[in-house]
Order: structure tokens, then sequence, then C-alpha cells
């Protein structure tokens, strides 16, 4: 028998766009699928705006070694240039691609940071594809999690109008919608009612926006819930079932919903041995002369890559004469401070760093605004390496392979690994066999709280509440639990922060004007955060290719301007 469509490993592109197609037309829009097609799929080569070897003697500083610095300097090397990527991380490479191993054998991890590759990301995949890289579904087959809210264990087979409905003070309008409906009227409904052409906005970064898409970036999530005639008790029984939109009430209701628009959450993949292979496929690729992944470029034409870890960038400068571009950093090894001189830079690093850089002149001053102000979300994760896999010895509801637990709790989600779904028969995957189990998810205030506990306080916190979700005696995951890993993003010193997420009005004030390159277009940006995917790896990667572009088209275009 055939795997469903959406459970088979490696699918191919034809795949991928059937599964996108599937999921639209069950939504009622399928006329958005050319528009996400087209949006997402990666700008265009980069030959086709300067020649291979056009750029030989050109040095290009790209500043952060995660997925945006990685594609920019992927592509620029086609065209010849001396790159050097500046990534102040000396223990790791990938930026917020964090895959953590319990041990060497590299059987036992997970994903403290980029993890899900939506079907839809065209540009995730076509780097995936380009270098060669496995992947697997994590969707599963049929959801039993839990559902933990309100002091209410449920599975997700239960009726959450019977169990969830009565505990909160709903309308009577509220009390007789399902549940389903009710979350789809409050963010399908607003989206659905703007033509094909105007919802397509929320994956473009325009100059300006049309005064009809304009509402769902210039509310919070529990303005539009409200100004949707939502009472507090649909909004808080919302947050509770869906807490990772209810830990993000305050952000622009146009980040929840652009992810409802590119079906995020439905068919999604990842890499298989970890996402981590991703940037390492970038940077091996640096080591060899004539990449397979260059044809058609002569070895000669090729640049040189150049990736310096441990070095923080402190200081991005204008030179007074002969426009070139000035990087002071610090080195982990030498306690002076260095320099080098650059005749284009790539800054690929979040706004939540960039704002300790010393930057002269400024650049402009919304740019500059953007940099003090944009929003970002905290996160943390923590890790149980479990000697035993206890979530599967369910039988009454079966057992949970792969799929989350919902809690209104501070954990906010517990992740199962799905590796066991793909056994070839049950035998090979016994319950009794070790696993690392995502025991605690969540975002902004959610993490802040949780992530800064003393380390023993919050293992116990997070150890007891995985126990209260499952049901378990208290103390009795201590036995089982033989190793612990947390990480906070906002306590990551290269970081500052998860994932970009505007506040209501910040994309209208800010998205175009932060993709503006400065210094008289030698200093161009990418990364998340000037994409319209935030927290995705499409976004890193979209925007670290086209930032090639534009800098590769105006050195064409100066170039030949000089004839």
């Amino acid at each position: 028998m055939n795997a469903p469509l959406n459970l088979i490993v490696n699918p191919t592109d034809e795949q991928r766009h059937q599964m996108l197609k599937n999921s639209l037309e069950e939504q009622g829009r399928i006329e958005d699928y050319e528009y996400i097609i087209n949006l997402l799929s990666p700008p265009s080569d980069i030959t086709n705006f300067a020649s291979p070897g056009e750029l030989l003697g050109v040095k290009i500083g790209v500043i952060g070694g995660g997925l945006a610095g990685l594609s920019a300097a992927f592509e620029l090397r086609k065209l010849g240039a001396d790159i050097t990527i500046l990534d102040s991380n000396k223990d790791r490479i990938g930026g917020r691609v964090y895959t953590y191993y319990f041990d060497r054998e590299g059987k036992y991890y997970n994903e403290f940071g980029a993890h899900r590759i939506p079907v839809s990301h065209e540009t995730t995949w076509h780097y995936m594809n380009l270098f060669g890289l496995n992947t697997e579904p994590l969707s599963v087959a049929r959801s039993n999690n839990f559902i933990y809210v309100h002091n209410t264990r449920l599975r997700t087979s239960d009726s959450i109008e019977e169990m969830l409905y009565p505990l909160y003070p709903l309308t009577l309008k509220e009390r007789n919608t399902p549940w389903p409906e009710l979350h789809q009227y409050a963010f399908s409904y607003i989206v659905k009612s703007l033509p094909p052409n105007i919802r397509s906005e929320m994956i473009q970064i325009l100059p300006y926006y049309s005064a009809e898409y304009l509402p769902l970036i210039e509310y919070s999530v529990r303005q539009t819930l409200e100004n949707l005639g939502l009472s507090q008790g649909a909004i808080s029984l919302i947050s509770g079932i869906d807490s990772g939109t209810g830990a993000l009430l305050n952000v622009s209701y146009d980040e929840i919903v652009v992810e409802e628009y590119t079906v995020d959450y439905r068919n999604i993949y990842t890499i298989e041995g970890g996402v981590v292979n991703l940037p390492y496929a970038f940077v091996q690729s640096f080591l060899l002369d004539n990449p397979p992944q260059y044809k058609g470029i002569s070895p000669s034409q090729l640049g040189k890559v150049t990736y310096n870890a441990g070095c923080t960038v402190t200081g991005i400068y204008q030179s007074q004469c002969a426009n070139k571009i000035i990087l002071e950093y610090s080195d982990t090894t030498d306690p002076e401070k260095s320099t080098d001189v650059f005749d284009y830079v790539v800054c690929a690093i979040p706004y939540s760093t960039l704002r300790e850089v010393k930057i002269n002149p400024y650049f402009s001053n919304l740019k500059m605004q953007a940099i003090s102000e944009y929003n970002y979300v905290d996160s943390q994760k923590t890790f149980f390496m479990c000697n035993q896999r206890f979530w599967e010895r369910d039988t009454y509801y079966g057992r949970m392979v792969g799929g989350f637990s919902r809690t209104d709790l501070p954990i906010q989600y517990i992740f199962y690994p799905r590796d066991y779904s793909l056994c070839p028969d049950g035998s090979a995957c016994s319950p009794n066999s070790p696993g690392v189990l995502v025991a605690s998810y969540n975002y902004n205030l959610n993490s802040t709280r949780v992530g800064n506990m003393e380390r023993t306080l919050r293992y116990n916190y997070i150890r007891e509440s995985v126990e209260e979700v499952h049901g378990l005696p208290r103390g009795s995951l201590n036995p089982i639990v033989e190793a612990h890993k947390t990480v906070v993003w906002n306590n990551e010193p290269n970081n500052r922060g998860a994932f970009a997420q505007s506040l209501p009005g910040q994309k209208k004030l800010f998205a175009y004007e932060m993709l503006k390159p400065e210094f008289d277009n030698r200093v161009y940006f990418a990364g998340e955060h000037v994409s319209t995917k935030h927290a995705w790896m499409q976004g890193s990667l979209y925007t670290g290719k086209e930032a090639a572009n534009q800098l590769a088209q105006h050195f064409h275009n100066n170039f030949f301007n000089k004839f």
C-alpha cells in the first residue's frame, strides 16, 4: 500500500505542489496557489545580473554565518568575488539553526532552532534539493495528542465543545459554534474576504499596501479578535487551545494569518539527521574548488569564501574615500579589535544584535529607528533525553508517535519524536527504547519566565508540568529523564531573541525601508527579519539570495556606466 502523499519521504516538487493544492482546495481558496508558488520561489539566478567571474578581485564582507549569510556568500561566489564571512559563534555554525545531539553517533537529537519546513517554502526546498539533502515528514497520520487546558485533560479526538466550552464565559452564539468554525472565523474570515491579489500582499514587501489589507497589519491579534466581535471568553479559549497564538496576542494580526495563508502547519518536513546539515552543506561547498552545485561555471571564475568563526562585528563604517566599507570586529582568539576593508557588505545578523554595533555615519533615520524598535520574540526549548518512550505506551488511545500536545501551562507545547513512525514494523521500535522529548517549547513571556528560572528549579517545573499533562504521578519521570538541555534565545549573546514578529503598524512603517541598501548601495541586508516569512528558514534563504542579486546588479550597472 502506498503511503499517504503527506507522509512520503523525499517528496518531488510535483508531490509537494499537489499537497499544497490539496490543502488550499480544502480551504476553498485554490486561487492562492499561483501567488504562493511564485512569491515564495527563489529569486532569479545571480548570473542573470552579472556574469560568472565578473566580480573577480571584489572584496565582500558578510556579517553573520546563519542561513541568510551563507546563501548570500554561496551565490556571490558564482561571480568570482573574494568573500569573508564573519560569524560571532565559535562553537557551531548555522545561526538560529541549532541541532543538538545527546550522543556522538548523532542518533538522539532535536532542534533548538529552525525545525519545520512547509511544502510551500520553495526557496528552502530549492537549496535542500540543490545539496541533495534527504527529507522526512513531520506530519502524523492520526493525531491523538493531549490538549491540557483549564486544568482539563483531553485528546485531540475528544469533543472540545463538550469538555472545554462550559469552562469559559462564551456568548450563546459562540457556545453554539463548533470549535473548527470558531477558529476559522478568528483566523480565516478576514483573509478570505479579501480578493486573491490583495491577500497575496501578506508575502510581499511593498512601498505601499492596499487599504483593504492595512487592517491586518495595523491591529494586534487581540484587537482584531475583538473587532470580529469575539468575547473575552472566546479569546481566552482560543489562546488556551492555540497556545502559540495565545502567547502572541500583542503582535500584528498579519503575523499569524500569513502562516495560515501559506499553509505552514500542514504537510511539514524536516531534514534527515538534523537541520544543521543544511548550513553544513553550504560550508562544505566553500571548501571545494569546483563544487557540483555550480554547473556550467569554470573553477577559474569562482570566488573564494573564507569562514571566520568567533569574529563579532562591532563597527560598520563608511570610508571617506574610495567608497569602501570598513568592518571592525573582535576575535575570541585576540583581545585587540581588528579591521578589514571591503568593497561591499551583506549584513545578515538580526537587528537585535545589530543594535549593539557602532554605525558611522548612521543609516537612514527609518532604518535606525527599525534597528532600535523592531520587535523580537523570545523562545525557549527544553529537551529531555529519556531512557524509554513513556508517551508511546498508551494502548487505549493508541501510541503517540510524533505530533505535539498543547497546553495553557507556561511550558506551552510538548513535541514527540516521529522517527518510529517510519519503522518497517512495530517490533523494531519499542517504547522501551530511548528518545528525545521536547518537554517545553514556548514563546514570548512564557519563554522569558520559564527560561530564566534557576536551572534545577526550571527542570523540576517542566518535568512536573509534563507529568501533569500526561496524568503521571509526581516524580515518575525522574528515573526516565537521563539528561536535559535548555536554550533560551533571548539569552543567546549572538541572537538576543528567537525571531522577528512585527508589532501593529511596524510592517507598514519599516518593512520596505529595512530592505533598502545603505552607504551608497554598498551595504545590503538579509535575514528572516527583512522578509515576509519571519521565524522561517524560507525568509533567511530568500533574502540572502536576493541581497546577493541586488549587489551583483549594482556592481554590473555601476561598472558599465563608467564606459
